[in-house]
């Protein structure tokens, strides 16, 4: 899938390669298929339009919602601020009570933040432990003093953890509230029921599970609203205007079908992978963290510190070599501690030695060993750089 003279690639919490067959199913709804799906005055727009409605069937099917619950964005950063901004109107009277993970993906907490800013909201931050696992209890006396919006994310884009969303969603049915859940690291890769859990809104981004970039899709609970943030043509239920990017979809609709058909199988394999990393590692590079709740987490997530070694000093070595990376892809490239890492409290020697790792279904066994030994000699060289008298 990748070519062989590449670095390894082992950035999946980034990016995936798009699927081969969502590609060629993307490529034909460029070039042969490539009417406007709102153009229902002829075959063209009228083939395009099934298109899109068999495309929202089969990710319904994966999330476990009904199509006519779906809203096509851009991407999951757009999913959330249609999500959050559409669903509070500006200029409250009060401010509204927004709870929040710590160590939700910036597109949330910036977004919350901007509204905190402009004095439109309260946010109230949920308390997570040493590993990321969030505290139930304190979230039921949060919201039984009430709330606008409850925002927790499905998993962590950083270090893996998966949340107990039919749980949460409980919690937020029995207090009414409206529950935004950011499943652009789950959706995919583990088993998720929108209607059954009480999600309100669920946001997905494509390109995280062997789609295109550029398209993604919030899920909006039958009864909800949003005001829309782009007016033109009242598509979408009046909620998102735009044409309708009609190859993103299909290929998203097509990963979507895949995944349900694989998802179980691959996950397993993948983790399977990640464990053999893990092991590796733990073996070859003395005093090696590996952060995060290692009881619920994404198959292919391995998150790990390295005390004394700066992650930038690892990075600059490998990055011919082996595609990995210190934290979220979605920022603006600024270099700055991860507010995720930060908000476990960790020592700043862990923090600044971190290294996010993803695998994926196109991750080979021979590429898992190449990668230990890149990173533990990596490793060894920098520490003799550090102390000649280092040996090991």
């Amino acid at each position: 899938m990748i070519p062989s003279n590449n670095p390894i690639y082992l950035d999946y919490h980034a990016t995936t390669p798009v699927d081969r067959r969502v590609a060629d199913l993307v490529y034909h709804y460029m070039t042969a298929e490539f009417g406007n799906a709102s153009s229902t005055e002829h075959e063209y727009g009228d083939r395009t339009e099934a298109a899109v409605k068999q495309a929202a069937k089969h990710l319904a099917n994966l999330v476990g919602a009904s199509p006519r619950e779906i809203i096509w964005t851009s991407g999951a950063t757009e999913s959330i601020n249609l999500a959050i901004q559409g669903s509070l109107s500006p200029q409250p009277e009060k401010p509204y009570r927004i709870a929040l993970l710590p160590l939700e993906h910036k597109a949330v907490l910036d977004t919350c933040q901007a509204l905190e800013k402009r004095g439109w909201a309260e946010l109230i931050y949920l308390k997570v432990d040493a590993n990321g696992r969030l505290d139930l209890d304190f979230l039921e006396q949060v919201c039984d003093r009430g709330l606008s919006l409850l925002c927790i994310m499905a998993a962590n884009n950083e270090i893996g953890n998966i949340y107990p969303i039919q749980e949460i969603g409980q919690i937020a049915r029995r207090y009414q509230i409206p529950f935004l859940c950011d499943g652009s690291q789950s959706v995919g890769k583990i088993p998720l029921n929108f209607e059954e859990w009480g999600i309100t809104y669920l946001a997905i981004s494509a390109h995280k599970f062997y789609a295109p970039k550029g398209v993604g899709a919030l899920v909006v609970r039958k009864g909800y609203q949003l005001e829309p943030p782009i007016f033109g043509g009242g598509h979408q239920r009046g909620m998102r205007s735009g044409t309708l990017n009609v190859p993103g979809i299909t290929g998203l609709g097509e990963a979507c079908r895949l995944r349900l058909l694989e998802m179980e199988v691959d996950e397993k394999a993948i983790a399977k992978l990640r464990d053999r990393l893990q092991t590796l590692l733990l073996e070859q590079i003395p005093d090696l963290i590996v952060n995060g709740d290692l009881t619920a987490r994404l198959g292919g997530n391995l998150h790990i510190s390295i005390p004394g070694i700066p992650n930038s000093a690892v990075i600059a070595r490998v990055r011919s070599q082996l595609a990995i990376s210190t934290g979220s892809a979605c920022s603006s490239g600024v270099e700055a501690p991860s507010h995720v890492l930060q908000s476990l409290r960790l020592p700043e020697a862990l923090i600044a030695g971190a290294l996010r790792i993803g695998v994926g279904k196109f991750t080979t066994d021979s590429e898992i060993d190449r990668a230990a030994l890149i990173l533990s000699q990596t490793v060894k060289s920098i520490r003799q750089a550090i102390d000649p008298s280092f040996r090991r």
